[in-house]
């Protein structure tokens, strides 16, 4: 087996600086691609403070891009994760008591109509996965629109889906059409532990109706359509994104910057700094623009709320606790915005390959950290803390279970739980990454993650992809990663 010992050559921020410089010569290769989604969603939908509800339509478009026929479609329907006999909880045990501020509470989607198809029903593992039969197979080329009526009901819960204190958090709240993988759809069920989505990118639009005095933050920014007596519509789309995701609050206020040109919003309703946080947002953006690429879409928000984890990241949105603060408030922004890069605009396999996103973006965070000293962290600083919770999983998990499975690569229900994905996952990627770095230096070391973001915009990016970066970047990549991924590699 291949030791890595914990030696880690100093790279001054000169040497970044100067990487930055060089990297900034091919900025606007960046993500200018256009979307090629297949599918499209326009939605139609109210929330009802009163019931907890989102009542509303999906009206789906989609066309086979090529897989054959197709004549049965599967739409994934998140809510039910939050079910009272759910099979698989959204939330760990860990995390329960934040999470359910009020005590237990129970929220589900129920489907109540799809036109436009031969039948349906309601199926999956857990109840989880809708099944719409169509009238006919679709070919290449073929199109079918789909109006999916539906009804979300809300748990009181910090979390993706749910009510707050002071936010409701709308992330996957409509029927979400499974991801295409292997010529078909693929199911999973909602784990508690890391991201556990696979959703290729599509585009968007919502009219959205709230009581008048809700402030609306949404991917793709937020309009007043009209206004009605007591209510008013809003409206918000986006092209190519990977999912849509609301934040709705009364107490919302917001800030509002520019980064190259793109617009910056921060939707904050406890923040004592809320200025502060909008710099660090914006020195977060700037950075891997500048490190990776463009960011796709004309404006990205940010919006504080009720949440048992630190962030969490939709396309062009992201959810930040109002739980935290000090660095653990820095760390969770920079790299919940380093997954707009890596999970969001480049999709991965979340399921089976956490670590593609989640170690991309612990790296990201110490890029972030190397590139503003101001804050008085380094990049070795973020590594060996990662080698050290990574050490000390290795060490009481060998000690209790009389083995250690250090496999990177594997489905999220193989993880005993949260601790050890993280430790796998995120701990012993961010080291992965950094030995990487030093192997190859910076100037291939970067190459290779602008090539893999600029050739798997929009698109689902297989290990295969990131690890083809790295080769024609001219790294012998292939036998590092399988150390790492396979479990080979002792640190």
């Amino acid at each position: 087996m291949q030791k890595v010992r914990k030696v880690f050559k100093r790279v001054t921020l000169g040497i970044l600086a100067l990487c930055c410089a060089v990297l900034g010569v091919f900025t606007l290769a960046g993500c200018e691609k256009e979307s090629k989604s297949y599918t499209r969603y326009e939605i139609t939908a109210e929330y009802s403070p009163e019931n907890r509800t989102l009542a509303g339509t999906a009206k789906v478009t989609f066309e086979n891009g090529g897989n054959g026929g197709v004549s049965l479609l599967k739409f994934r329907l998140f809510p039910n994760a939050y079910r009272q006999d759910a099979l698989y909880r959204p939330i760990s045990t860990a995390l329960h008591a934040t999470a359910y501020y009020e005590g237990e509470s129970y929220g589900e989607m129920v489907i109540s109509s799809v036109h436009g198809a031969k039948s349906w029903e309601v199926m999956g593992e857990d109840e989880n996965i809708l099944y719409v039969y169509l009238p006919e197979a679709l070919y290449q080329g073929d199109r079918v629109v789909l109006d999916i009526g539906f009804l979300t009901k809300l748990a009181s819960v910090n979390h993706r889906t749910g009510v707050t204190k002071k936010t409701v958090n709308l992330g996957n709240f409509y029927p979400v059409l499974c991801g295409e993988k292997n010529g078909g759809f693929y199911e999973t069920a909602y784990y508690a532990e890391g991201s556990p989505f696979y959703t290729d990118a599509a585009d968007y639009f919502l009219r959205l109706t709230v009581p008048k005095d809700y402030v609306v933050v949404a991917t793709g920014g937020s309009a007043v359509e009209r206004l009605l007596e007591s209510k008013k519509v809003c409206v918000s789309s986006c092209v190519g994104a990977r999912e849509f995701a609301v934040s709705l609050s009364r107490s919302y206020r917001v800030l509002e910057g520019t980064v190259n040109g793109k617009k910056l919003a921060y939707y904050y309703h406890a923040d004592t700094a809320p200025q502060a946080t909008l710099e660090t947002l914006k020195q977060a953006f700037a950075c891997y623009e500048t490190l990776f690429g463009l960011y796709p879409y004309p404006q990205y928000a940010m919006a504080e709320t009720g949440l048992c984890l630190d962030y969490a990241a939709y396309s062009g949105l992201l959810f930040l606790s109002d739980g935290l603060t000090g660095e653990a408030r820095t760390a969770a922004i920079a790299e919940g915005v380093a997954k707009q890069w890596w999970g969001e605009t480049v999709g991965s396999d979340n399921v089976e390959n956490g670590w593609q996103s989640d170690g991309l973006a612990g790296y990201s965070l110490a890029c972030f950290y190397e590139s503003h000293p101001d804050y008085g962290v380094r990049r070795d600083d973020v590594v060996a803390r990662s080698l050290k919770e990574y050490r000390s999983y290795y060490d009481v998990y060998g000690s209790v279970l009389g083995r250690t499975d250090t496999r990177m690569s594997k489905h999220l229900s193989e993880f005993i739980g949260g601790y050890e994905y993280r430790c796998l996952a995120y701990d012993k990627a961010v080291v992965m990454f950094d030995v990487l770095r030093k192997s190859v230096g910076d100037k291939k070391f970067f190459a290779a993650l602008r090539r893999y973001y600029g050739a798997n915009c929009f698109a689902m990016a297989d290990v295969g992809a990131l690890i083809g970066a790295f080769e024609k970047a001219g790294v012998d990549a292939h036998g590092f990663f399988d150390g790492f991924l396979s479990g080979k590699v002792i640190l």
